[in-house]
């Protein structure tokens, strides 16, 4: 679903430090990634060559030691510093390779940090696990966030996390070959094909969706959602119930159908998936593409005119929704000094400047309303967005999600290219169930 840049840097609020590089991630979401954006984000602080994937060393000469990924970690360390000036304490913003992995890892022998930045479907796992501790948000804070962004804080119902910024997809068109945005998928398509038809050879593709050989559950989903179809069940707390297994429901059938007949037009290919999505895309090959807020920046370098509009509706169902990312701020179950890690989470990254000042450097939307309102007001993309978002359901955070995205991914891919829904659906669900029995 995105990109990761590859780089390498650790930085201390009292030295900045060589350390590892932050490893690449999948286009789909996995057991170490999710749907953030981070291509685009910049970095005042230049990369360093990797020389290890091993886990950073805790800095033992700090007060508050914070661990994120490379993309991330120049602008945490500016918002960290001032924490630290503010508070007088000192502050070590560290980089890991495989953020999540090594936070557990290190956690587990009290070698990790006091704080994690990482996406809400970690959640299940760190708690599961015993890596992360509650965090206590007044009703007053979490009513500054929206809904769906604290509910993706929760598991049990229990806060264990704070948000900083929330994502999903939508459709984007280039506005040069499509001025309008299609309202269903069928209006897609034809005015696709029409545009493909008249374009002289230059249009080869109607709609641009990663599917790659091993399909891309991250992008399957909204097609199941369109007839009341998903992946899990609700539990009594409205949580996901990982024993409700919806993959091969009615709705989510329906979905699969759409996608095959997607896939017999031509719409959909396993040839077109995260290596070369966006390229296609920003050369001009097609007027659709269905993406992230983290496709702007490279269609604004290769000077395409676009649009974000919602995700269409699909004939005989509803309005295609797409999961709602979410990215936190956790405290870890072990920090060395969690009275600071708590101040930090719940009161400094909670202010709307701090929001603010995290979006303007990452091109995350704020998950805080006051400072989402401001960036929307200013910034069509991130309303779009906002806009196309706001009836999502966040990603699943429990643990059996681990076990859904390669078989519902292949599924996808397997109907696309031919085979058939029910029974790949089938297959499918018979394989997440047995995953998440064995674990």
């Amino acid at each position: 679903m995105h990109k990761r840049a590859y780089g390498a840097v650790a930085l201390s609020g009292v030295a900045a430090l060589a350390l590892s590089a932050c490893g690449g991630s999948s286009p789909a979401p996995t057991a170490s990634s999710s749907a953030a954006p981070s291509a685009s984000e910049t970095s005042s602080v230049p990369a360093a060559a990797p020389t290890t994937t091993g886990a950073p060393v805790r800095d033992a000469n700090v007060d508050l030691v914070i661990w994120t990924d490379a993309d991330r970690a120049a602008t945490v360390k500016k918002i960290a510093d001032k924490f630290g000036e503010e508070n007088g304490v000192s502050v070590s913003v560290q980089v890991a390779v495989d953020t999540r992995q090594q936070f557990k890892d290190a956690t587990k022998v009290g070698k990790g940090p006091d704080i994690v930045v990482g996406a809400h479907d970690w959640l299940g796992e760190l708690v599961q696990e015993n890596t992360v501790a509650p965090i206590a948000l007044s009703a007053d804070t979490a009513a500054k966030f929206s809904k769906p962004a604290i509910a993706a804080a929760k598991f049990n119902g229990q806060n264990y996390g704070v948000p900083y910024a929330v994502e999903n997809i939508a459709l984007m068109r280039n506005t040069d070959l499509a001025p309008d945005a299609p309202k269903s998928m069928d209006e897609l398509v034809k005015m696709g094909n029409e545009i493909k038809a008249k374009s002289g050879g230059k249009v080869t593709n109607v709609l641009i969706q990663q599917v790659g050989k091993t399909g891309n559950a991250y992008y399957t989903y909204p097609y199941l959602s369109a007839f009341g179809g998903g992946i899990f069940g609700q539990s009594a707390d409205g949580g996901f119930d990982p024993k409700k297994v919806l993959v091969n429901s009615a709705g989510s059938i329906k979905g699969a159908e759409v996608l095959a007949d997607l896939g017999k037009q031509k719409i959909l290919s396993t040839n077109v998936g995260d290596d070369n999505a966006e390229g296609l895309f920003d050369a001009g090959k097609a007027p659709f593409f269905i993406t992230g807020p983290w496709a702007t920046t490279n269609a604004k370098k290769a000077n395409i005119k676009y649009a974000i509009s919602n995700l269409p509706t699909l004939q005989g169902g509803g309005q295609m929704q797409p999961f709602l990312g979410v990215q936190l701020f956790y405290v870890s179950a072990k920090a060395k000094n969690a009275s600071i890690a708590q101040e930090f989470v719940t009161n400094y990254i909670t202010k709307k400047d701090v929001q603010l000042e995290l979006f303007n450097a990452l091109g995350r939307p704020p998950a805080l309303t006051e400072a989402l309102d401001e960036v929307a007001a200013s910034n069509a993309d991130v309303k779009a967005f906002f806009e196309a978002g706001k009836d999502s359901k966040p990603m699943p955070n429990i643990p059996a999600m681990n076990s859904v995205w390669g078989p519902l991914g292949q599924a996808s891919a397997d109907v696309i290219s031919g085979k058939d829904p029910q029974a790949r659906f089938d297959a499918a669900q018979k394989e997440i169930v047995a995953n998440i029995n064995k674990g």
